[in-house]
């Protein structure tokens, strides 16, 4: 027999390692939670089309700092609590961009964008300003860059201000519900803006063309112009008296004298 306190594994007895302690009861509720976290992570966000694309049809779709998009009718139906966000960000860092970014931050405010951010989010709206199917008359076009006052507002992040350069660009529409990304568009087609050119590449040879034209229409203009100087004159100096005045004489009355042809009187009717 064993002593009290000795304690000796008996063949068939599991193993008890060094320093075993019993499992915390809370560590079976940490499980589902951690779970419950991961799951939206690994259902994804949504994807939706079609992709962003430029307007076809209209005049001045692409400037020198705006660009002209299609609104996205009939996309997000069903999102009907998302708020959509359009992101702009230059073609090289679209792949950058993390979904989970927070709007009207500064991470992604227009002012530091493309410096020190590589993609801004802005022109939020919600499903009301993108009704499906579209009431004839609407407006169904976005124009990107159309904001010049908030350009260097930094309490604005959100701005739709002028973009920097010619790009290129690529942008995509975000849903967020409670700033939780659920669905979003492909990231549209490469997008370059028109570039204004330099002053040293304008050719001169048709400027100096023009320069000779316009001399000789100055010279003509200046030969016109005294020549009617001229007409003038010569009107209001023989207009005065000092011209040499034509004297008219005054034609002679012509007297007219009466004849009687016939030397024949009436007679007193009481002469018989």
């Amino acid at each position: 027999m064993w002593a009290d306190g000795d304690h000796r594994r008996l063949p068939g007895d599991a193993e008890q390692l060094p320093h075993s302690r019993p499992r915390h009861r809370g560590a079976r509720t940490m499980i589902p939670l951690l779970l419950l976290l991961l799951l939206p992570a690994a259902h994804g966000i949504a994807k939706v089309g079609p992709k962003p694309t430029l307007t076809k049809g209209l005049e001045g779709v692409t400037t020198a700092s705006t660009f002209v998009l299609d609104q996205p009718r009939c996309v997000f139906q069903d999102f009907g609590n998302a708020v959509i966000w359009l992101v702009v960000a230059l073609d090289k860092d679209a792949s950058k961009f993390n979904n989970s970014a927070v709007p009207g931050t500064p991470e992604t405010a227009f002012q530091s964008f493309p410096e020190s951010v590589s993609a801004y989010m802005t022109l939020n709206a919600t499903l009301d300003s993108y009704p499906c199917p579209k009431p004839a008359g609407d407006i169904t076009v976005l124009r990107v860059g159309s904001e010049t006052s908030c350009a260097e507002d930094v309490s604005r992040p959100t701005c739709n201000g002028p973009l920097p350069g010619p790009g290129p660009y690529r942008v995509k529409f975000l849903a967020l519900e409670d700033s939780v990304p659920v669905a979003e568009t492909a990231w549209s087609a490469a997008i370059t803006l028109r570039a204004a050119k330099s002053p040293n590449s304008i050719s001169t040879a048709r400027s100096e063309h023009s320069s000779g034209m316009i001399a000789i229409t100055a010279i003509l203009s200046i030969l016109l112009a005294i020549l009617l100087a001229a007409l003038v004159a010569t009107l209001v100096f023989c207009g005065s008296d000092s011209c040499g005045s034509s004297t008219f004489s005054k034609p002679e009355s012509v007297t007219v004298r009466r004849y009687n042809t016939h030397h024949v009187y009436d007679q007193p009717a009481a002469r018989l």
